[in-house]
């Protein structure tokens, strides 16, 4: 019930800037009936008012701070089953890990921006491995999602809204456990930036 409100209410903010415009691409090929490691590129304070756009319920991973920002942040507090992670913490780091793993095991899908912050410029930089040592431990499934041009619509450490911005968020189609169940975390992570990469507009890897 908490997505779909946070849904509802990231529609109004995005309507509500008539600049914007999300376009999402692909939602036909989540099942409701699975569950997913979502994981993203992370471009912009925007990221998870579209993200909400795909209208599937999952649970964030997300910096403490961030649940301190207007509006987006306070929502996320209020929905009460985000998790919030101390960057650097390792009893907190601990604490996501096994709160994650949990809640997969519970058929309950978990978001991540393995990058563990905004990019400066769209480029994606390294994943850290979490997100994929979960979905190994837990045989889930991985569901790639990019994220394109939201860094246009607002830069990082930036509120200066930069004209009309048509938004993209694709599904890209999903890493099956099958194929990453033999690979070490750090490869999982690399082959997902890799595939993620390829469908961000105007993006390169950074190194």
């Amino acid at each position: 019930m908490s997505n779909i409100f946070s849904a509802f209410w990231a529609s109004v903010y995005i309507w509500a800037m008539p600049p914007w415009s999300v376009k999402i691409v692909g939602r036909e090929k989540l099942d409701i009936r699975k569950n997913y490691v979502f994981v993203s590129n992370h471009q912009s304070q925007l990221d998870i008012l579209v993200l909400y756009q795909l209208l599937f319920p999952y649970r964030w991973v997300s910096k403490a701070s961030v649940f301190k920002l207007p509006f987006v942040g306070w929502n996320m507090a209020l929905n009460n089953g985000d998790i919030k992670l101390k960057r650097g913490d390792k009893e907190s780091i601990e604490a996501m890990m096994a709160e994650c793993e949990k809640l997969l095991r519970q058929n309950i899908s978990i978001f991540f921006f393995p990058e563990g912050t905004r990019s400066k410029d769209g480029h994606i930089g390294r994943f850290k491995p979490g997100a994929f040592i979960l979905a190994k431990n837990t045989g889930v499934d991985i569901q790639p999602i990019a994220i394109s041009n939201t860094t246009k619509a607002l830069p990082k450490h930036s509120l200066s809204f930069q004209g009309h911005t048509e938004m993209t968020v694709k599904v890209l189609d999903t890493i099956p456990f099958s194929r990453f169940k033999g690979m070490p975390p750090e490869k999982i992570a690399d082959m997902t930036r890799t595939y993620i990469s390829g469908h961000v507009e105007n993006s390169r890897e950074s190194v």
